[in-house]
Order: structure tokens, then C-alpha cells, then sequence
């Protein structure tokens, strides 16, 4: 469901971009405040594929299309509006912001809120991303619950991969590290070893699958290691189509991780007037976490829209009790 936008030449509080928890709860905060503010989602959320939402207390375990449709709800309770779209460009104008959608239309914002999330790049290999947030996972505080006692391999991308076999170890006495040309230092091998964690050496040519499920990987001289899940940490970049223009500073994760847009504390960006929230300013931020750093920057952007409206109005007070046009 979609609310209806005809209005060319509107100018909003705020423009919120990306409908997920860090862009629902800032709108929220917002529109609470009495501010006029516009959710432009294009629908396609990181966690889509996932079962369940984890470890979001009062919440655990709904699934994400139904937190999404309540956030929402909530949202519009108190005069937010949602539209469905896809921003494609987004510029300063004069003291704001005009934000242009696929369809042409466009909208002017006092301030932006950019929540728009990040999206996973994963290790080319054949048959891997089909099965992206099933048994293909990243996240043992997400995921490892459900993938518990079950034969696991890591597929290793990075340093970071040795951090994540210890910590799904920690969820099954079966856990296979995949060197896939990563090999882990002195110091992991012998916590490996000690755990009984074995290290497969050599590149994963394929995924192997049975009826749609994972069974296994195929090795580059054609050894089969049998699997019933995988787990492999994913490049993260942050979604900043259509913002280029806005010139924000994006920033290199350590280790190759990924990339996420520059932001202090309080989500504001190196740009005046816009703010960023959730995932595309912290990828290790899960869905509790997104939510609550909407939630603070929704109220830093309402408490800065308050000081404006403050001067503003001494200004007008000012240029009345002179007899002349404020501005002049």
C-alpha cells in the first residue's frame, strides 16, 4: 500500500529515503513531532529473504514483511505519508533539497533522511547467492539459532571469517572452516584445532544442492565436502544510487568489509541538512540497532527544524516591528 503523491511543488519537513527499521522509526519520531514527512521506499529490504527477525526484543522472530507493514501503520497513525518509488537523484535547492523518483516526480525537503540500507556482495561462486538468508547465512546472532547442531561450513572470505567459525562453533559441534584460499594464521589454526574445527585447504569450484537444499561444496580438484549449511561473511556496501549528487563521504570498512556513508553519533553527514540511519552508516548494526539510530536522528533533525523555525520567527517579529519585508 502506497499513499497517494500528485503534488509537484510541495515542500515537506523531511524526506525520509528507505523504508526499513532505521528509516520507519526516524519518520515515526518525526511525524510524532507534528512535522510534515514523506518515506520514499523502494521496496527491496536486506533482510527480505530471512524467515524471521532476530534478537529484536517484543518482536522476536515475525517475520520482516509484517514488521515493515506495522512500522508503517504506525507511521501513518500520526500524518506520515509512505510512497512506494525509487529516488533517483537527490540536490540541494536554495536552504533544501529536491528529490526526484523513477517517475519523474519530485518532492522538496527541508531535510533528508537517508536510511536506504546496504546490500551484501557475495563470493563468486557458482550456486552460492541462490540460497542467500536460507541455508546460505552470515550472522550467528541473526541466524545461528535456527542453523544450531546442524554440519556448517564457513566459507572463508577475509580475516574475518576466523572470527566467525568460533562463533558458530560456539552453535554446533560440527563446523568446517573453507579455506577457498584464505588460510588462517598460526594463531586461529591452533584455536581450531583445539576446538576441533578442521580446515579444508583449496578453492570451492560449486555449491552443491539437493531438491533446492545445500548438501555440500564441490572442491576445485573435485572433492565433495558435505554441508548442511553455509556461512560466509558478505562484502557490505552502503545504497547510495541517486544520492551522488548530494556528495556525501563514503568511508572503507576494515578489512575490505565494505563501504558505509560518514555520519557522526547522531546520524548527521559531512552535507548540511542530511542525516543517515540504520545500515548504510553502520553495517554491523542489526534491526534493533537501525531502528534506534532512526529514532535519534528523526529527533536531532525534528530539534534542528525547531531552532530554524525559532530564528526564523524572530526574524519575521524583527522585520515587522521595523515596517519592512523580512529579508530585506
Amino acid at each position: 500500500m502506497t499513499d497517494q503523491w500528485e503534488q509537484q511543488d510541495e515542500t515537506v519537513d523531511a524526506v525520509v529515503i528507505g523504508g526499513g527499521a532505521a528509516g520507519l522509526n526516524g519518520a515515526l519520531m518525526l511525524a510524532r513531532s507534528r512535522r510534515e514527512v514523506l518515506v520514499i521506499d523502494s521496496g527491496s529490504p536486506r533482510n527480505a529473504p530471512a524467515d524471521g527477525v532476530h534478537g529484536l526484543l517484543g518482536r522476536e522472530g515475525m517475520p520482516p514483511a509484517e514488521l515493515l507493514r506495522i512500522g508503517r501503520e504506525e507511521v501513518r497513525r500520526y500524518g506520515g505519508r509512505i510512497l512506494d518509488g525509487e529516488v533517483t537523484d537527490a540536490v540541494r535547492s536554495g536552504d533544501g533539497f529536491v528529490v526526484t523518483l523513477g517517475d519523474g516526480r519530485t518532492v522538496g525537503a527541508r531535510r533528508l533522511l537517508v536510511a536506504t540500507g546496504l546490500r551484501d556482495v557475495l563470493p563468486d561462486i557458482p550456486g552460492l547467492a541462490e540460497h542467500w538468508g536460507r541455508d546460505l547465512v552470515h550472522c550467528p546472532y541473526c541466524h545461528g539459532w535456527e542453523v544450531r547442531d546442524r554440519a556448517i561450513g564457513i566459507v572463508a572470505t577475509g580475516e574475518g571469517s576466523v572470527h566467525q567459525a568460533l562463533l558458530f562453533r560456539q552453535l554446533s559441534d560440527d563446523v568446517v572452516y573453507l579455506a577457498n584460499g584464505h588460510d588462517p594464521d598460526e594463531t586461529a589454526r591452533a584455536r581450531f584445532d583445539a576446538l576441533g574445527v578442521p580446515i579444508v585447504e583449496g578453492r570451492i569450484a560449486a555449491v552443491e544442492t539437493t531438491d533446492d537444499r545445500i548438501t555440500g561444496v564441490r572442491l576445485d580438484d573435485g572433492t565433495l565436502v558435505a554441508r548442511e549449511v553455509l556461512a560466509v561473511g558478505s562484502r557490505m556496501e552502503a545504497r547510495t544510487h541517486g544520492l551522488q549528487s548530494l556528495g556525501l563521504r563514503s568511508i572503507e570498512l576494515p578489512g575490505g568489509m565494505g563501504t558505509s556513508i560518514e555520519s557522526d553519533e547522531f546520524g548527521r553527514t559531512g552535507v548540511p541538512g542530511v542525516w543517515a540511519a540504520g545500515n548504510v552508516a553502520d553495517a554491523k548494526a542489526q534491526v534493533g540497532a537501525a531502528a534506534a539510530a532512526g529514532a535519534l536522528a528523526g529527533a536531532q533533525i525534528n530539534a534542528e527544524l525547531a531552532l530554524e523555525d525559532a530564528d526564523r520567527a524572530v526574524a519575521l517579529r524583527r522585520s515587522a516591528a521595523a515596517g519592512r519585508p523580512a529579508g530585506r
